[in-house]
């Protein structure tokens, strides 16, 4: 007889869940940070060439499953002009692994006031209450190259580049662009070579700028001010858990990006979907100054629990649903 019946995680992983669930609805509770529910079903989806939907019908129209909760929740920030965090289920199409599951956990927050290096010190607080002792380390995107490597990321020409990857990674290169390189070579080398602790990597390319302002640093390279955060309990597990921006407040500018995604998408012979005027419009009303970050609820309790698949952390996995 099948055992697919069986849930995927253990009994004490089920009470780890909830606990840790308690403890980070505790946390935005003793700073006034109020939790908000959002809809999981859009009539429109995000942009970004690297994420597909999972879809629903209804009524003869065609839905999506939201891979993150951020239009929505920028919606509420241009209503009530306050901080606010969800605790939520968000889903992805064909991301299954060690480490993926197309339906997952994420946390996602916005701290009004907060610029991105402001929103990184919260994120360290939160995870130090979690894991008393971690150690956090913080550099730039063009040190993390440079002390590897020597090079710069945001000058390096793609030939040179290449030429980096291709004797580090044997890979078919072919049409592969800068961002893409740089991924390879971050997910590849820099990475798993990450130290035990908390480490926020931060003022990424202007081109992964995604929904992040783009500000001069102080070389003089506008830089997109968005970090991301790696978590290793132990050698050689590091693994990234949040994504974070200074958030982008102009409607405009985010039309401008939404129609280069769109742009990308078609030149990849990849499907496009609706842009969501209503974020545009949200922003168009106002949004206030702020930060957010979304982290991985199920990455976490990985590390906290030095779980190698995500799948031990889940009441029932994907092959299980």
């Amino acid at each position: 007889m099948s055992d697919l019946w069986r849930p995927s995680c253990s009994p004490e992983l089920l009470q780890a869940r909830a606990e840790l669930n308690f403890r980070l609805r505790e946390f935005f509770r003793g700073r006034q940070v109020l939790e908000v529910e959002l809809p999981v079903l859009a009539s429109s989806f995000v942009t970004d060439p690297f994420i597909e939907p999972v879809t629903a019908r209804n009524a003869g129209h065609t839905y999506y499953l939201q891979s993150s909760p951020e239009y929505a929740m920028k919606r509420l920030l241009a209503e009530c002009q306050r901080c606010i965090y969800t605790l939520t289920k968000v889903f992805r199409a064909g991301e299954c692994g060690s480490r993926h599951n197309p339906e997952f956990t994420m946390l996602e927050w916005y701290r009004v006031g907060l610029d991105d290096h402001g929103l990184m010190r919260e994120v360290g607080e939160l995870l130090c209450e979690l894991i008393p002792g971690l150690d956090i380390h913080k550099l730039s995107y063009r040190q993390w190259f440079s002390d590897r490597w020597g090079v710069d990321p945001h000058t390096i020409a793609l030939a040179e580049l290449r030429a980096l990857g291709k004797s580090l990674i044997e890979i078919d290169d072919t049409g592969l662009d800068k961002d893409a390189w740089l991924d390879l070579l971050v997910t590849h080398e820099l990475e798993p070579s990450l130290p035990v602790g908390l480490t926020f990597v931060h003022d990424f390319p202007a081109s992964q700028a995604a929904l992040a302002r783009i500000v001069d640093d102080e070389h003089g390279t506008p830089v997109a001010r968005r970090f991301e955060a790696y978590l290793a309990c132990s050698p050689g597990t590091a693994m990234e858990l949040a994504n974070g921006y200074w958030e982008l407040t102009c409607a405009s500018e985010q039309r401008r990006r939404f129609d280069c995604d769109l742009a990308r998408r078609q030149t990849l012979g990849l499907p496009s979907y609706p842009v969501d005027e209503k974020l545009l419009g949200a922003l168009e009303r106002g949004m206030p100054a702020c930060a957010g970050v979304a982290l991985g609820v199920d990455r976490l309790l990985m590390q906290l629990h030095g779980l190698k698949r995500i799948g031990q952390t889940l009441s029932f996995e994907f092959s299980r649903a």
